[in-house]
């Protein structure tokens, strides 16, 4: 064999590896290009999702939505809220959201639904409110205005007030939720259920009903709503007139739940609340 063939089977041989290795680092290349995460995907953060409750509830009346959407990759935190109306509930809400930092996706139920109405105005970090069988102030509005504006809501004749004596020594009036309630508030759930959540509610003030909403965040931040088609606390035909005029983004309807839609159907619930986050991530 001479030297100039052997030399020339080493060179070529040389140049075969070297274009076997450049088109394996090509593909690999590639490869790892279409798995690394594009700058879109690295600046998806998943919102917060922060839960205000309403009126004859605590913030338990979310354990089986927080469930749901823990098991979709949120951080949820229950707001609890004072139940004293406006003035006291909105600033403490607020209060809350000022010490979550990054996206905040805000949701309520019933009352809440002022409260977060409120509380969110001017807050930069509440990406989408998602109101859940709620209600949608306008400004100037009171929830005593908006509960009787169509017929059907059964809840003040099961309502029981109990006086009480507030900081300043005048009297208020608190409203309980009667044993007889259940009809009216919560007509899909066990009656054991039932019995629990009564015996563990928050009262809400009577004054509640005549705070006029000073601020709508809604008309700044986007909008998701549920309608409970068997309400017979916020009447049905009052959360859809609400949540049209708040131009809400997605408005699902539960046909045959009652008020406390959370509890009876929770999936449902935790799904809106997670498209919401979806759609403002």
């Amino acid at each position: 064999m001479s030297t100039d063939f052997s030399r020339r089977q080493v060179l070529a041989a040389g140049a075969a590896l070297a274009g076997s290795a450049a088109l394996i680092a090509g593909a690999e290349g590639m490869a790892a290009a279409a798995s690394a995460p594009t700058d879109r995907e690295k600046s998806k953060v998943k919102p917060t999702i922060v839960l205000v409750h309403g009126g004859y509830a605590d913030s338990s009346c979310w354990n089986a939505t927080v469930q749901e959407l823990q098991d979709q990759g949120y951080t949820t935190v229950c707001g609890s809220n004072p139940l004293r109306g406006i003035p006291t509930d909105a600033p403490y809400i607020g209060s809350l959201l000022d010490s979550i930092s990054g996206p905040v996706v805000l949701v309520a139920h019933s009352m809440g639904g002022t409260v977060i109405t409120n509380a969110a105005a001017g807050k930069p970090n509440v990406k989408a409110l998602v109101y859940i069988a709620a209600f949608v102030p306008d400004i100037g509005e009171t929830q005593g205005e908006l509960i009787t504006k169509f017929p059907g809501s059964e809840v003040e004749p099961v309502s029981v007030p109990v006086p009480y004596t507030k900081a300043d020594g005048t009297t208020g009036t608190d409203l309980y939720l009667s044993k007889d309630g259940q009809a009216a508030f919560a007509a899909d759930i066990p009656t054991a259920a039932f019995r629990v959540l009564q015996a563990t509610q928050r009262p809400f003030d009577a004054d509640s009903f005549i705070y006029p909403t000073t601020a709508a965040a809604w008309k700044t931040i986007p909008t998701w709503g549920l309608v409970a088609g068997r309400d017979k606390a916020i009447p049905p035909a009052c959360e859809r007139w609400m949540y049209n005029r708040a131009k809400a983004r997605k408005v699902v309807e539960v046909p045959r739940s009652s008020h406390v839609v959370m509890i009876s159907h929770p999936k449902i619930v935790a799904d809106l609340i997670g498209e919401a986050a979806e759609a403002v991530s």
